[in-house]
């Protein structure tokens, strides 16, 4: 595996509409090969198959349709019906791959195939809960977080009653800051039955996928799931266990298979404990947030983590919970920031649709997205840029930050560069990014004294060449000018 992979996100239920013929809907097993060739050639390591697995379709009417959710059904998709609408994916009924997608053999031949062009499958595991549907209630109700009926009486938006002569009540699965997932049963994991039932599932799925993107891992955490349901576990009288859920299941998982892949989608400065967990990747949301907020300097001291926090560190500009970058940073300022996160080490991260410049951001629970005009413009950037860093330099190499210095003569604007450089073996790639609404210049001290007197700088991104003596950047710095949000590749 290289040090710096790039993983690759399709929302599959609604991307697979594509390849349907007439009179016949596409499966797992009708996807070309060619699309997958597609991928490999833009150095894609990992592919990421969102919502593959069952879900409970009766939960569907009954949760799918609230009013805040048609509100976003109506803004994405103005002509939406009620059969567009298929329920979330993070509602799991049992991980078996949904009906409408295929069967196992079409999921493993699928990942056979990827794995023959050297790429990795990555599915869901959503650690949290399951559909308030789930056939596991009944098969399985020792796993889920139960408690007096009281509490449904007192809130039916957090508690709810499996059964209408239930003594009990269930607790809908929920993020603490916000109110919980109606279409969701919580897991319980402060109780051995749910802690090795979860185990179990890890283990199936280690033998039909090669990693897991792991749904708001923090959640499953002992002191934010204490801190999340601390009334109802102090009145049923359940105690905390010694050790964390992650480090149990994620050593054992590995002594049995070394090359799986953990990726946790983590919040609230949780992200470093995750990784201490054993966690191969976390999401650094906080880098989106600030390339976003467009602020240099803070992009650049957040750049100055810890390598190894680095290294496992997940870069985003969007996916399926964010609005489109387009749309939010505007055009030239989306492909700057897409710039940052794929010239960076650690792993980089892209959507389907993003690469096309899609501006709609469609909820999970759709089935059908609207028809956008594909950016050529916006293709064109990202098929050039990923086959650029795609090179060996870009995955194994060593990244380094270099601080940008003034052109002089009181210059501000040098604040408004990012640069660093990748060397590997005899390669050097050097990075200069504008990342402001000005014309911005400065100069970048790099090391050339072994080079000949004259250097050839050639920008790979802008198809440009530069001559500048050895003499000059060693006593200056090399001088670099940009247009804004505009960026160079060098190959020196």
């Amino acid at each position: 595996m290289t040090a710096n992979p790039r993983l690759y996100e399709i929302n599959t239920r609604v991307w697979i509409r594509q390849f349907d013929k007439a009179g016949q809907k596409a499966k797992l097993s009708n996807i070309p090969d060619t699309y997958w060739d597609y991928l490999r050639e833009l150095g894609v390591d990992f592919v990421w198959l969102m919502g593959i697995w069952k879900i409970s379709k009766s939960a569907v009417q009954r949760y799918a349709f609230e009013d805040e959710l048609t509100d976003e059904y109506e803004r994405a998709l103005k002509d939406w019906t009620e059969e567009d609408v298929i329920g979330s994916p993070y509602a799991i009924d049992v991980y078996d791959v949904n009906y409408d997608l295929g069967n196992l053999d079409d999921l493993l031949n699928l990942k056979s195939k990827l794995n023959e062009r050297g790429m990795k499958l990555i599915l869901d595991y959503v650690p949290n809960h399951f559909s308030a549907e789930s056939i596991l209630i009944r098969t399985h109700p020792d796993i889920f977080l139960y408690t007096d009926e009281k509490y449904y009486y007192d809130d039916p938006h957090t508690f709810f009653k499996p059964y209408r002569d239930s003594k009990f009540a269930l607790a809908h699965g929920r993020d603490p800051f916000y109110p919980a997932w109606q279409d969701t049963v919580q897991v319980n994991y402060f109780s051995v039955s749910a802690r090795d039932f979860m185990l179990e599932t890890l283990i199936r799925l280690t033998r039909v996928a090669d990693g897991l993107r792991c749904d708001m891992a923090m959640l499953a955490l002992n002191n934010v799931f204490k801190n999340t349901w601390g009334g109802v576990l102090e009145t049923m009288k359940v105690s905390e266990p010694k050790n964390e859920f992650w480090k149990i299941a994620i050593d054992y998982i590995k002594k049995e298979r070394e090359d799986f892949i953990f990726i946790g989608e983590v919040y609230w400065d949780l992200e470093w404990k995750l990784q201490q967990l054993g966690f191969d990747y976390t999401y650094d949301k906080k880098l989106t947030e600030r390339i976003v907020s467009g602020n240099v300097h803070e992009i650049r001291s957040h750049l100055h983590a810890d390598p190894e926090y680095r290294m496992k560190s997940v870069r985003f500009i969007e996916n399926h919970d964010e609005e489109r970058s387009i749309k939010v940073l505007g055009k030239e300022k989306a492909l700057a920031a897409a710039t940052i996160i794929g010239t960076i080490d650690g792993m980089d991260f892209y959507y389907d649709g993003q690469l096309e410049g899609k501006t709609v951001k469609l909820p999970v629970q759709l089935g059908r997205a609207p028809k956008e005009k594909v950016g050529r413009y916006v293709k064109s950037f990202y098929e050039k840029f990923l086959k650029l860093t795609s090179e060996e330099i870009f995955k194994n190499g060593e990244w380094t930050q270099l601080t940008p210095e003034s052109a002089g003569d009181g210059d501000r604007f040098f604040k408004n560069i990012l640069c660093w450089q990748w060397t590997y073996q005899n390669e050097r790639r050097l990075i200069v990014i504008n990342f402001s609404s000005e014309t911005s210049g400065a100069r970048i001290i790099i090391d050339v004294a072994d080079y000949s007197e004259t250097i050839l700088f050639d920008d790979m991104l802008n198809n440009k060449s530069y001559k500048r003596k050895k003499s000059e950047i060693e006593k200056h710095g090399l001088y670099v000018k940009l247009k804004p949000y505009r960026s160079h590749i060098f190959k020196y």
